[in-house]
C-alpha cells in the first residue's frame, strides 16, 4: 500500500474513533454527576482488604472537602469525566480499529487473532485502570495529604482532584497493555523472551523513567507505585512470549 493509502487509512479509523468515543461522551455526561462521585470515593474513603468477595472494601470516613476556584472549573470537570467515560465505553471499538490499521501488514493466518486481541487488549486496560482506582490512588492521596499540619490545611480544587485521577486511569490502564505488545512484537519476530531476559537491568531503568513521565506528581512514592507494576508485567510479558513462541515453533516444526 503506498503512504497515501496508509494515510487514507488511518484517517478513516480515526474518524471512526472519534465518532465512537464522542457518541459514548455524550451518553457519559447524564451519569458524570454519578461518575464524579464515585471517582471522589479514594479521597473520602478508606480502603480496606478482607478475605470474603469482593475482597475491596470502602469505609467512608467523611465527606470529601473539594472546591472549585473558578466559574468554569466544575462544568469542565465534568466534561473531563464524561470524556474519559466514553472512551472506557467505546474502548472495543478503539482497539478493533486499531487491530484493523495493522492487520493489511500481517501473514494471513495471523489476522485471525483479532477478536482475540480486542477482547485482551480491553480487559488489560480495565484491569489496570481497576488496579490504580481500587488500589493504588487511596495510598497515593493518603500519602500526599499526610503531609498535611495544623498550619497547613489541605484545600484541593475539584479540576487538579480529576485531572490527578484521570491521569492515573489512564496512564495504569495502557502500562497493563505491556504483556500483550510483548507478545505481539515476539509473534512477528521484533523480539525474542531471551533479549528480553538479557536486557531486563535496562527494562527496570526504563521502568522508572516512564514511570515518572506518566505520573502527575514527581514524588518518589507515586513514581514507584507505578514502575513496580511495569516491572511486574514487564516479566508477565517475558514469561507469555516464551509460552507463545513455543507454540509458533511447534506449529513450524509440523507443517
Amino acid at each position: 500500500m503506498p503512504l497515501t493509502g496508509h494515510l487514507e487509512e488511518l484517517r478513516k479509523r480515526l474518524v471512526i474513533i472519534v465518532s465512537s468515543i464522542s457518541i459514548g461522551f455524550f451518553l457519559s455526561f447524564y451519569f458524570s454527576k454519578s461518575l464524579f462521585s464515585y471517582l471522589t470515593k479514594p479521597l473520602s474513603s478508606e480502603v480496606t482488604l478482607r478475605q470474603e468477595f469482593p475482597f475491596i472494601f470502602f469505609i467512608e470516613k467523611g465527606s470529601s472537602s473539594l472546591v472549585f476556584l473558578a466559574p468554569t472549573e466544575a462544568l469542565w470537570m465534568y466534561l473531563k469525566v464524561s470524556l474519559i467515560a466514553g472512551l472506557f465505553l467505546t474502548l472495543p471499538i478503539v482497539f478493533y480499529q486499531i487491530w484493523k490499521f495493522v492487520a493489511p501488514g500481517l501473514l494471513p493466518k495471523e489476522k485471525h487473532y483479532g477478536l482475540p486481541f480486542v477482547v485482551l487488549s480491553t480487559t488489560l486496560f480495565v484491569l489496570g485502570a481497576a488496579f490504580c482506582f481500587y488500589l493504588v490512588l487511596p495510598y497515593a492521596i493518603r500519602f500526599l495529604l499526610s503531609y498535611g499540619t495544623d498550619q497547613l490545611t489541605p484545600m484541593i480544587s475539584v479540576g487538579n482532584y480529576i485531572d490527578f485521577c484521570l491521569k492515573f486511569l489512564l496512564a495504569f490502564g495502557l502500562i497493563f497493555e505491556i504483556p500483550l505488545a510483548i507478545i505481539f512484537l515476539a509473534r512477528i519476530g521484533l523480539v525474542t523472551p531471551q533479549l528480553l531476559s538479557r536486557n531486563r537491568r535496562y527494562s527496570i531503568l526504563l521502568a522508572f523513567i516512564v514511570a515518572a513521565l506518566l505520573t502527575p506528581t514527581p514524588d518518589v512514592f507515586n513514581m514507584t507505585l507505578m514502575a513496580v507494576p511495569i516491572i511486574i508485567l514487564y516479566e508477565a510479558g517475558i514469561i507469555a512470549a516464551r509460552v507463545f513462541t513455543k507454540k509458533k515453533t511447534g506449529k513450524a516444526e509440523e507443517e
